[in-house]
């Protein structure tokens, strides 16, 4: 065997494996149960930065083995979504397979604590494409916890300012 053929082989046998794990958090004034009502609901993702819509029914929530489509606002192809884990008011895990090359798995974690909600959101993503997609996601999720908390706090204080001003009108 020449030595080209064996690098060669050995090249052949190496396959490119990429993988890149992040990790985001934020804290809530909103209770769990607000913020699990919101994330649970498949139909509703406006508060989601990374993606546009879902084919999931209003109303549907997380269940494991759900399988969905949604369409991202980074990519113009629909992925499917697939639930993988469900604690109610505590875990969500899905896994999005948007293309060939690129797996993506996301968990969000939900924790009550004296200072507020803590919302973790992880990232992992898998596969060849992985380096030419995460320069454009990484914006968008940075902001998803983020935002995920701030749409479930001004639910809450045009709910609690509503009751305050009933309370006062009477």
């Amino acid at each position: 065997m020449t030595l080209s053929k064996f690098w060669f082989k050995r090249f052949r046998q190496r396959k490119l494996r990429w993988k890149i794990v992040k990790t985001y958090r934020a804290i809530s004034t909103a209770s769990v149960d607000s913020i699990w009502a919101k994330l649970s609901d498949m139909a509703d993702v406006s508060w989601n930065p990374m993606l546009w819509s879902t084919d999931a029914p209003e109303g549907l929530t997380a269940k494991p083995g759900l399988i969905f489509r949604a369409m991202s606002q980074w990519l113009p192809v629909p992925s499917h979504l697939f639930i993988e884990e469900v604690q109610p008011n505590q875990f969500l895990s899905i896994r999005i397979l948007a293309l060939p090359g690129l797996e993506e798995r996301v968990t969000y974690q939900i924790a009550a604590d004296v200072k507020g909600t803590f919302i973790s959101y992880s990232i992992m993503l898998r596969g060849w494409l992985t380096p030419i997609f995460w320069p454009f996601l990484h914006l968008s999720a940075q902001r998803v916890a983020i935002q995920l908390a701030q749409s479930n706090q001004e639910k809450e204080n045009q709910t609690s300012s509503n009751w305050l001003s009933r309370v006062i009108d009477f």
